[in-house]
């Protein structure tokens, strides 16, 4: 029972006693910690990709937002054209004029300067951000504003037929409230 005491009290006892005697080791151990330490530092670089990248991205994902807008108004237009009578089956291609837009919440202050006789005023605007639970800040949204309609055109059997196609301009006119000049409507080949 003595031989054990000593033998826990110099560290020999454990395995790990023993591993904290070797200086070997101990420098292993070290050099673990700081790769560890320097590998999680390194991470939030990789991590976060970088704010031009994430400007990158948010142009991607509005081209992508107005594509699936667009896409969207196409689908609905044509099952709503193609219900119509003597319309037929109707393709539908919907161009837009901008993309959709964010209005992000700001405050200026402003600063007016006189001098000799010239007015010389500086503006500053600030954006409110907001932090993730990932820790990145992003500017606080207040609305957006959906891509504006430059045209329609519609290609369906009854294009040909004028009573058909104005039934067809004057629902398009009313579901996307632009001008019948934006819309057109033509016969399909048959």
């Amino acid at each position: 029972m003595t031989q054990h005491r000593e033998s826990a009290e110099r560290g020999e006892g454990g395995f790990f006693g023993q591993l904290l005697e070797n200086p070997r080791a101990r420098r292993w151990i070290l050099l673990a910690g700081v790769l560890g330490i320097l590998l999680i530092f390194l991470s939030g670089f990789f991590s976060g990709g970088g704010k031009e990248e994430a400007a990158e991205n948010t142009g991607e994902e509005a081209a992508q937002t107005s594509a699936a807008y667009a896409a969207g108004l196409e689908e609905s237009l044509a099952a709503l054209i193609s219900s119509m009578e003597g319309a037929g089956d109707a393709q539908v291609l919907v161009t837009l004029d901008r993309s959709s837009e964010q209005i992000y919440a700001t405050e200026e202050r402003s600063s007016n300067r006189v001098q000799s006789e010239a007015e010389d005023g500086e503006n500053e605007t600030t954006y409110f951000s907001v932090r993730g639970s990932d820790g990145s800040e992003q500017a606080l949204p207040l609305l957006e504003l959906q891509p504006v309609v430059r045209g329609v055109v519609v290609v369906c059997p009854g294009g040909g037929d004028p009573a058909v196609r104005e039934r067809i301009t004057q629902a398009v006119t009313t579901a996307l409230d632009v001008s019948s000049a934006r819309v057109c409507v033509l016969p399909s080949k048959s």
